[in-house]
């Protein structure tokens, strides 16, 4: 009897022919104490017997960890093609499972899941889980699965004429305890070295007195050397926080008073039309704020216009500044040749306007809401499984969250914004408004259309536009990325007709919120998606906006607010009505307290802080099936040569510009 048991039938009964790994989320709540059963399929159909998934010794399944288990008793199975995964109940016990991957000797198999596991209910998953909905093995689980989904994901505006948000809080959403920890922690030190220099209150004594507030972990933001100058003042328009308003000027408003008689010798022997002949005139033009309401309604915001010349050294000067868009006695327009501090006032007062557009349109509302409401339609109409929505997950992160964060700790009634802002919530929602009407995806989420239609596509036009040069590098790498998984997932027109999931989410990105849509406008295609051209443009713009274009408006935030004179947030007083000269003491009566400084100083170094990974270098991988897993390889090869690239540009440039390096931009709207 004993001769029948050799020690290497002991050591083969015993071995592990397969390992499953589980990769539980980094979500509050996503830990399970459950029983936890998964069932393989092999590719002829045959069924293994139920795994337990434990380990005696082990706390299995804590969030965040990744667990092992050998699984014995299947030899020869073969190749696995689908995976049955259920769970016990445990009482007020969720689960969240990112993936689960099966190693035999020579093939690893991947599940990816990126779900909330429900007790007592199994679910079936596809090798890749990265299927069209109409070649799904499993379409009632997935149709079932979807309908849940957009209920978790209802979205209405937050208010008439804003972009739509979530009505309420997905669990999914919360942020990873580790980076919900830096959050708060980073946050709490700024506060406690913010007391510390905040000890004293009132008003500032003198500029010397304001430059001596940055110590600890406030070092000097640029602006504090910057604000005088006019070059630094032009550069402001091109590579601050801010970029994307500057256009080439075609011809002089009307409501304008500018003429060739006050420019003098400001163009360098050009008359006005010679100049816009030239192509060397450029304007900014803020009719968009004429009349808007604020907070506090002693509290004005300018309507401005600003006109800049392009010297013949490339550098870009700001020449005449008029406050409000209508003419009028005691709306003069302000000279770079005017009164040292006259002008520099006039300055501010833009810049207090400019500061105003920056963070409600060009920040908050058309990044972070106007994503909010893409992110929420994609979640009720793709279902996880869908090939582009596990293209687009990784750029979702932490958005719907930061975004609530938001709203109820800065742009709540008397929040910060009330606090530190002329425009107060009001006018911040106003300005988002007003912006949102008129923005487009196909013009406005386009990046090379968007600087044609400003006129300041091309470089020998406007040199020195790093915003544009690296920006287009950025734009082109991400297209050719989304561009190559569309066109290998849709190969047939017939794939992209068929795909209801697709046509449904298209649909209700463009359609009226009425109808329970997002309202964008310009969406590609003309009510239904019928080509990948105009699949690819739609996921290329969400992907920039989300990832580059939050960078450009977001990380230099602190080097611009940081010194009030050089970005005001707030001024008090009124505007100037007449060129009488002003002195320094002008400009000190005009700079917010020390308090509001120094919220100004906490709140813009924290949101100028990168807390995620670089582009490409994804926090969470979604994509696992061979299309995606090449097209993301050369994405990130695509992204070192541009990286080096801006390396190389940075070397012959004046001052590096590094927001839009792809080691520097996060992936997603999380901070």
């Amino acid at each position: 009897m004993a001769a029948n048991f050799s020690m290497g039938s002991i050591v083969s009964k015993f071995r592990s022919e397969y390992t499953v790994i589980v990769k539980t989320g980094d979500h509050q709540g996503a830990g399970t104490d459950a029983n936890i059963y998964v069932l393989l399929v092999n590719a002829d159909g045959k069924r293994s017997q139920e795994i337990h998934l434990d380990v005696k010794w082990q706390n299995d399944f804590q969030a965040g960890s990744t667990n092992e288990f050998p699984v014995r008793n299947l030899a020869d199975f073969g190749d696995i093609a689908e995976l049955e995964l259920w769970r016990t109940k445990r009482s007020a016990d969720k689960w969240y499972v990112e993936w689960i991957k099966v190693k035999g000797r020579n093939k690893e198999y991947v599940f990816p899941m990126h779900r909330w596991i429900k007790p007592e209910i199994k679910m079936k998953f596809q090798e890749h889980d990265s299927v069209l909905p109409q070649f799904d093995r499993f379409p009632q689980q997935r149709k079932q699965e979807l309908e849940e989904k957009r209920k978790t994901y209802a979205f209405a505006p937050a208010g008439d004429g804003l972009p739509s948000q979530v009505k309420e809080f997905p669990d999914t959403e919360s942020f990873s305890n580790d980076y919900e920890w830096g959050i708060v922690t980073g946050a709490i030190k700024d506060k406690l070295d913010g007391t510390i220099i905040g000890l004293t209150s009132g008003r500032w004594d003198s500029l010397d007195d304001l430059g001596n507030v940055y110590k600890g972990s406030y070092p000097v933001p640029k602006g504090k050397h910057r604000w005088r100058s006019d070059i630094e003042f032009g550069k402001q328009r091109l590579v601050d926080c801010n970029p994307g308003v500057i256009q080439l000027c075609t011809h002089i408003p009307e409501n304008f008073g500018v003429t060739n008689e006050m420019l003098g010798d400001l163009l360098e022997g050009l008359t006005i039309e010679s100049a816009i002949e030239k192509k060397r005139l450029f304007i900014v033009d803020y009719k968009l704020l004429k009349d808007l309401p604020t907070t506090d309604p002693m509290k004005t915001v300018c309507s401005p216009l600003a006109l800049f010349y392009l010297q013949n050294d490339a550098k870009l000067m700001p020449v005449a500044i008029q406050l409000f868009q209508d003419k009028s006695d005691d709306n003069p327009v302000f000279l770079s040749s005017d009164h040292e501090y006259t002008w520099m006032f006039a300055k501010m007062w833009f810049n207090n306007a400019d500061a105003s557009y920056h963070q409600s349109a060009s920040h908050l509302g058309m990044t972070h809401l106007v994503m909010e409401s893409i992110v929420a339609a994609t979640h009720s109409y793709l279902s996880p499984s869908h090939p582009l929505f596990r293209l687009m997950a990784s750029h979702f992160l932490y958005l719907i969250a930061i975004n609530k964060l938001a709203i109820e700790s800065l742009v709540n009634e008397g929040g910060w914004v009330d606090r530190t802002m002329a425009i107060g919530r009001t006018g911040m929602f106003e300005i988002v408004k007003r912006r949102f009407k008129t923005w487009r995806m196909d013009i406005d989420g386009n990046f090379p259309k968007e600087l044609e239609s400003r006129g300041v596509s091309d470089p020998d036009v406007l040199p020195n536009y790093h915003f544009r040069d690296d920006g287009l590098l950025m734009w082109h790498a991400i297209s050719e990325y989304v561009d190559e998984v569309v066109h290998k997932c849709y190969d047939t027109s017939e794939k992209i007709s068929q795909d209801h999931e697709l046509q449904g989410w298209r649909k209700a990105l463009s359609s009226p919120v009425t109808d329970g849509g997002c309202n964008i406008q310009g969406v590609p295609g003309d009510g239904s998606f019928k080509n990948p051209k105009e699949i690819a443009e739609t996921v290329t713009s969400i992907v920039f906006t989300s990832s580059v274009m939050h960078a450009a408006v977001n990380f230099g935030q602190y080097d611009n607010y940081g010194f009030p004179p050089h970005y005001p947030a707030s001024i008090e007083g009124q505007p100037p009505k007449n060129k009488d000269p002003k002195t320094e003491d002008d400009i000190l009566e005009a700079l917010p307290d020390k308090q509001a400084t120094l919220d100004v100083m906490e709140v813009t170094k924290l949101l100028s802080e990168k807390g995620t990974n670089g582009l490409g270098d994804f926090e969470v991988d979604y994509q696992f099936d061979p299309i995606s897993t090449e097209a993301v390889q050369k994405f990130r090869d695509g992204l070192k040569n541009h990286g080096k690239t801006i390396n190389e540009r940075n070397n012959d440039r004046y001052e590096k510009y590094t927001y839009l390096h792809p080691t520097e931009i996060p992936n997603a709207i999380s901070i």
